[in-house]
């Protein structure tokens, strides 16, 4: 089961990256173009908001089923010092909830805004802001502390 989530948690990591990128980039276009706030635009908004949610899912399911969780809630004191059971313990965790907030926070003032160039502008920096939390916090396979692969095989 651990394996398959991870899996899975693994594959909507990019989901989520593209439909956040492809919302920043409209989002942008939209603000600084004066574009029309269209229903394809709020879709997107809609999509990315719910694939960032069914992360945040898969990821608590993940945080409650995983050994290195387990293991970093049972030896709290000693695998605090440890970088990678920290890492995945306590600052991905964190950062990644913050993330999913942001895009929440955003996509909901951008709902409610009523000219169209500000709901772009809301998304635009919201999104942009959950974004470099994200890129961040995620365990790429180049980075020198913590690494894991593009993605995990099923």
């Amino acid at each position: 089961m651990y394996s398959l989530l991870l899996s899975i948690h693994s594959l909507v990591r990019w989901l989520l990256l593209v439909t956040l990128l492809i919302s920043i980039g409209r989002a942008y276009q939209g603000w600084l173009k004066n574009k029309r706030f269209s229903k394809r635009d709020n879709t997107l908004r809609v999509i990315t908001s719910s694939i960032a949610h069914t992360q945040l899912i898969l990821g608590l399911w993940l945080y409650f089923i995983s050994p290195v969780i387990k293991y970093f809630l049972q030896n709290f004191s000693e695998a605090v010092h440890m970088r990678e059971i920290r890492f995945f313990g306590m600052e991905h965790s964190l950062m990644m909830l913050i993330a999913i907030v942001l895009i929440t926070i955003g996509s909901s003032l951008s709902k409610r805004k009523n000219e169209d160039k500000l709901k772009f502008k809301t998304l635009a920096i919201w999104l942009t802001i959950a974004l470099l939390v994200i890129l961040s916090s995620v365990p790429w396979p180049f980075s020198p502390l913590i690494s894991r692969p593009y993605f995990r095989p099923f």
